[in-house]
């Protein structure tokens, strides 16, 4: 079932889409929210006075895993490119030698030993519709599709067939990323800060988890820049399923019904892997066969 919220003069409403293609107004709200209903109301004014419509649902929280083992290799090596041309150059001849990517661009060692995640700004979740602007700290601004899911129940201790029973939906999710200033926080090792938390961003429908979940490994997608089609995504390049990835969070720990997890980067859904990268103007728009789209026109700075 697809879902989504509006805002009107009643407050923030929930439909659900009926098998005619039409939206129906329901009193039963499809997942549990933490908040409220004045901090749900405030949220989703600001997001339509922004310009967007409104988020499916408030993230009570967002944690943002890494399980595309390709995604990695071209993003370093996109990276490096951008960054560091003249060492790109070097790897490119050490590649066409070896037919194997560069030693240097394949994950952590940890990558293989566990999933691996960090914790972004689950308050700068935006809409889809909503214009972006780059922030001012940056000249390198990227986007990631991913595929988003959120907790209707509550998982502590679980195994990966508990996790995947404790998802309520599925969102298309992009993370947007400064890459230029990334790097310089990633060499900390405390992870990604103003690089990432500025702003996120979420498909305005979600779709409920029984109709994704027997499709988690045949999902597909695109990414289009001012209406050109210019990478393709699917979910077969995940080094970790969902339900090992909740597992995993939730050893020794409580996860709450509303926090919200993403897959990491699909392969080839970032520009730092294809080099489209965003510049004022674009309209980007990413899209998850049978789950939704997010469009974002990228405005100039002021």
């Amino acid at each position: 079932m697809k879902f989504r919220r509006i805002l009107s003069a009643d407050g923030l409403q929930h439909q659900t889409l009926n098998a005619a293609g039409d939206w129906e107004f329901t009193d039963v709200a499809p997942l549990p929210s933490a908040f409220t209903p004045e901090f749900e109301v405030a949220r989703a004014q600001a997001h339509v006075a922004a310009g967007g419509g409104c988020l499916p649902f408030q993230p009570l929280s967002f944690r943002d895993f890494m399980a595309s083992r390709q995604h990695v290799i071209d993003a370093s090596r996109g990276l490096l490119t951008r960054f560091h041309p003249r060492e790109a150059a070097v790897t490119r001849v050490v590649e066409s030698l070896t037919h194997k990517p560069f030693p240097r661009f394949a994950p952590h060692a940890l990558f293989d030993r566990q999933p691996i995640y960090y914790m972004s700004n689950h308050l700068t979740f935006v809409p889809s519709g909503t214009p972006v602007q780059a922030p001012a700290y940056t000249k390198a601004l990227d986007y990631e599709l991913e595929l988003g899911f959120v907790l209707r129940a509550g998982l502590r201790d679980a195994s990966p067939e508990q996790a995947l029973d404790a998802i309520g939906a599925f969102v298309v999710l992009n993370d947007f990323s400064a890459r230029d200033v990334q790097r310089a926080e990633m060499a900390t090792g405390l992870g990604p800060q103003k690089s990432k938390h500025f702003a996120s961003s979420m498909s305005q429908v979600a779709v409920t988890a029984d109709e994704i979940l027997p499709q988690l490994t045949t999902l597909t997608g695109s990414v289009s820049i001012n209406g050109h089609v210019v990478s393709r995504v699917d979910t077969t390049d995940q080094r970790w399923t969902i339900g090992e990835m909740l597992a995993h969070a939730s050893k020794s720990e409580t996860l709450l019904a509303g926090e919200l997890f993403a897959t990491g980067t699909l392969a080839g859904g970032s520009g730092m892997e294809t080099g489209n990268w965003l510049r004022d103007g674009d309209v980007l728009t990413l899209e998850l066969a049978g789950i939704g789209t997010i469009e974002h026109t990228i405005t100039q700075r002021d």
